[in-house]
């Protein structure tokens, strides 16, 4: 990784240090170079950012696997926005003509869809909310991508009750780990699976149960539940059924390997096709950033009820080692990029 600079990129305020992709490949490919700072439109705010979080989704765009996401906008040939990363935290710079939500100096959080690793980032004023009380900017940016898809898959799409028993495979990455404060946050009784070397970890975040699955298999119990919220896609639909409730609900937010070409699409269908075949509920999840999410997760974070878990910080200019640690699929909780730190104008 790279990194060019001239006096005129220093004194100047029309450029900004960025974690820059300019072709698709694995982490390698990624340079820490100048880029113009954007200029907010009429919805978006701009905003000096301070942390940025690395996701699944940063990995699969940085490789353009499967390659239909190529065809879905995001460039054939090579990316067509370079600038990579979705979550983010750090201060408001400026607003657009038609932005009321929010105002210069105020710190905030939220996801979008490109230029998250670099100093400055414009954001639709939608996808964005005020920072949680008491978080440092570290852990307001592990929150928006992970702590929205486990909301939603399950409060929306499951319809976690109180008093209903929950299963998470895949419990100990960064969707899981809030999956379980929310559902436990739901009223939910957790059981949460995992390797054996975040045992312990899922305990201290509230599982009431936790299945290492090196050791025991969670198909093989006799317990049934009424939300399977599926963070891995390693088993069959015929499992995760025979896990289920009669009326028990499959959320998946994984989907079995569907080679390079289509990944989990057809995993997708299948889940769409088994749904009109059983008295159970089959549903995808496909995570739309909210506002009001993101606020509900504030609620939450600032109750006590919901914390961010960050296992490792990388500064910017190691943006590559962060994206390769995701992308060992290990992970536990979030990996989180320090771009700069409040008070001081370099970056990390």
């Amino acid at each position: 990784m790279s990194k060019s600079s001239s006096p005129r990129t220093a004194a100047g305020r029309d450029v900004m240090t960025a974690v820059v992709a300019p072709r698709y490949g694995n982490s390698d490919v990624l340079r820490v170079e100048d880029a113009p700072r954007p200029a907010p439109a009429e919805n978006e705010v701009l905003v000096r950012v301070r942390a940025a979080a690395v996701a699944s989704g940063d990995v699969h765009l940085l490789t353009g696997k499967p390659y239909l996401i190529r065809l879905m906008g995001f460039g054939v040939r090579k990316p067509k926005h370079p600038l990579i990363g979705h979550d983010f935290a750090g201060d408001v710079v400026a607003v657009g003509s038609a932005v009321t939500s929010c105002r210069s100096g105020d710190r905030v959080y939220g996801a979008t869809n490109f230029g998250a690793f670099a100093e400055y980032v414009c954001v639709d004023a939608a996808t964005l909310a005020p920072m949680p009380a008491g978080l440092s900017f570290e852990q307001a940016a592990a929150v928006p991508d992970s702590g929205m898809t486990a909301l939603q898959g399950l409060r929306d799409v499951g319809g976690v009750r109180t008093g209903q028993s929950v299963l998470i495979n895949g419990a100990s990455g960064g969707v899981g780990s809030f999956a379980v404060q929310i559902a436990k946050a739901l009223g939910a009784r957790v059981t949460a699976v995992c390797s054996t070397r975040h045992v312990e970890y899922l305990r201290g975040l509230g599982a009431d149960r936790v299945i290492d699955y090196t050791t025991a298999d969670f198909v093989g119990s006799a317990e049934r539940y009424d939300v399977l919220l599926d963070l891995v896609g390693n088993r069959s639909l015929a499992d995760c059924r025979k896990v289920l409730a009669p009326e028990g609900v499959f959320v998946s937010s994984a989907g079995s390997p569907g080679g390079e070409w289509i990944g989990p699409v057809l995993w997708i269908g299948r889940v769409v096709v088994a749904d009109l075949f059983t008295r159970r509920t089959m549903r995808p999840l496909l995570m739309k950033p909210r506002r009001a999410d993101l606020e509900f997760l504030t609620e939450l974070v600032e109750s006590g009820k919901v914390r961010p878990v960050i296992e490792r910080e990388y500064p910017l200019r190691d943006a590559a080692a962060a994206i390769a640690h995701v992308a060992e699929g290990h992970a536990q909780g979030k990996t989180v990029l320090v771009v700069s730190r409040s008070g001081t104008g370099e970056p990390s």
